[in-house]
């Protein structure tokens, strides 16, 4: 793994897993080891008191003396006679990886603790079978209660107050724990349809031909996804506010009238998922809650070729291949809109993708509806 990758990574830790782990370095080398290990870091964390993965043990009544011997005994296993600086082991990048993942994904933290570092370990079965080998106390770990309660489990340990959930500021809530209701929907979706019930939304005027447009294809039963193109500035989005002022007043088909209008914040998907995979993660769990959501969701998604191209050259695909599915069994319903030039770049050479959407054409207004629309804003200049 490239160092700028790593040092991200370690980035991500808390103040207490940090500590641990440049002490497990301090350690490994001390002991003549060629890299440092999970062992390396479980055991200096275990030597730090009122932590998570100690509320963690006391939760299951697992024997710590015992554990920390097991860990030590597997380490003399460790090949030494190393005279230079340690290596990490691969397998804590992956550790660290798999813990931002569940910290910033499920928890919705800015920094991975401890007690996410237990959780991304024993829910992977590599990782767990290894620990158990280490020490069999890991056997007594559930890892569906601790996925359930790992956050009643963690509360008032030390590192509460160095882990901060996303979007909060220091002194509200109980720093370290998840917002509550707080999920991937409400933390990188605008509900529109909610702020034209409240009068968020200006009228939106000369754009009834395109609103009948997407309706119409939303409530076919194949190639149901219109996806809006047209020059930037044309007004796209606000053909999509139009359609969430119709869903508010009632005046859509009855398919339609309960239905919720979601954009995605791409901003906000993307804003520091720098690791592999964690751009993907973000997206998929708001697939999952958009499948799992009581309500009917139709998702909008503004500048739709970024997504199709985001995360990198490495992981440029995923989101598009992890779109294509929802879409083809009707999981995820969605409006796209993207410049003519962008639809012909990034979805017309995806004959898979492209299928799944109906094209609706957003001209710039004529002279008559350009009209209409400054004589109704007129009142407001």
């Amino acid at each position: 793994m490239p160092k700028t990758n790593i040092k991200s990574l370690i980035g991500k830790l808390n103040e207490t897993c940090r500590k641990a782990l440049e002490s497990a370095a301090g350690l490994c080398l001390s002991q003549t080891h060629y890299e440092v290990d999970i062992e390396h870091f479980l055991i200096k964390l275990l030597e730090m008191t009122d932590t998570d993965i100690q509320k963690v043990l006391r939760h299951f009544e697992i024997n710590e003396t015992r554990l920390v011997n097991d860990l030590t005994r597997a380490m003399e296993g460790f090949k030494t006679g190393n005279a230079r600086t340690p290596a990490l082991s691969p397998r804590i990048p992956k550790m660290v990886e798999d813990a931002w993942l569940v910290a910033s994904i499920e928890y919705q933290m800015t920094l991975v603790r401890s007690g996410h570092i237990v959780l991304s370990l024993m829910s992977n079965d590599e990782m767990a079978r290894m620990l158990i080998l280490s020490s069999a106390e890991f056997k007594k770990i559930s890892v569906e209660t601790l996925t359930q309660s790992l956050s009643d489990i963690i509360t008032g340990s030390r590192e509460d107050a160095e882990t901060i959930p996303v979007g909060a500021t220091p002194g509200k809530g109980a720093p370290g724990m998840p917002p509550k209701g707080t999920k991937a929907l409400d933390q990188f979706t605008i509900n529109l349809t909610d702020r034209a019930k409240k009068g968020e939304i200006d009228p939106v005027l000369g754009r009834d031909f395109e609103i009948r447009q997407m309706v119409d294809i939303l409530i076919r039963r194949r190639q149901n996804n219109p996806i809006l193109t047209g020059e930037a500035g044309v007004g796209k989005t606000a053909v999509v506010e139009g359609f969430a002022l119709r869903i508010a007043e009632g005046d859509v088909p009855p398919p339609l009238r309960n239905v919720e209008i979601r954009t995605l914040d791409l901003g906000l998907l993307q804003a520091g998922a720098g690791i592999k995979g964690e751009f993907e993660n973000r997206l998929k769990s708001v697939i999952d809650e958009v499948k799992a959501s009581p309500v009917p969701i139709i998702l909008f998604i503004d500048e739709a070729h970024t997504l199709i191209g985001a995360g990198g050259a490495a992981g440029s695909g995923d989101a598009a291949n992890l779109l294509k599915p929802a879409l083809a069994r009707g999981e995820l319903r969605t409006i796209a809109a993207t410049t003519w030039s962008e639809y012909k770049k990034y979805f017309e050479k995806d004959a898979a993708l492209a299928r799944r959407f109906q094209l609706v054409q957003v001209e710039e207004p004529d002279e008559e509806k350009a009209m209409v629309m400054m004589r109704a804003i007129a009142p407001f200049l």
